[in-house]
């Protein structure tokens, strides 16, 4: 078990927005992201990447709540909000894990209990290397950043 000293004061809820900007509608993480941090929530912390690492478990630390926002190759459109828990990964590596195995992790290291979590799963259409949004993501994204909002404020 990993023992770290207090968090420095963080913001109460997170939101981790994954996607490969560069392959089509994989970007949805990101623009929501760069949507919500225009915003300016107060009490809300925005964090973008291609995809989750094992070390974005020290970010969860001193959270009340973090929200996972990643494009959805077959979901249910426009999105699906749903909580999600703790995990073990099976996987050989830790190059690229589910929000679930980083809640997992999370808890092995520390021994803690992860902040509440939900993930926030905007349905794409084609993540083609170099395409940009597709109309359908476009509308998407719409609605699932007035959804994200609305968790946010509570």
């Amino acid at each position: 078990m990993l023992t770290l000293d207090a968090p420095a004061r963080v913001a109460p809820q997170l939101v981790i927005a994954l996607g490969n900007p560069s392959r089509g509608d994989d970007a949805l993480g990101p623009l929501l992201a760069e949507r919500l941090e225009a915003l300016k929530l107060r009490g809300v912390e925005v964090l973008t990447d291609y995809q989750l690492q094992i070390e974005y478990a020290l970010d969860l630390r001193g959270r009340e709540a973090v929200i996972f926002v990643d494009a959805s190759v077959s979901g249910d459109a426009p999105f699906t909000l749903e909580a999600i828990g703790p995990q073990g990964d099976r996987s050989v590596t830790t190059h690229a894990l589910s929000p679930q195995a980083l809640l997992g992790g999370y808890r092995r290291l520390t021994g803690e209990t992860p902040p509440s979590a939900r993930l926030l799963a905007v349905r794409g259409y084609a993540f083609e290397l170099g395409a940009g949004l597709s109309e359908g993501a476009s509308r998407n994204l719409e609605r699932a950043f007035v959804a994200l909002v609305s968790q946010l404020r509570g």
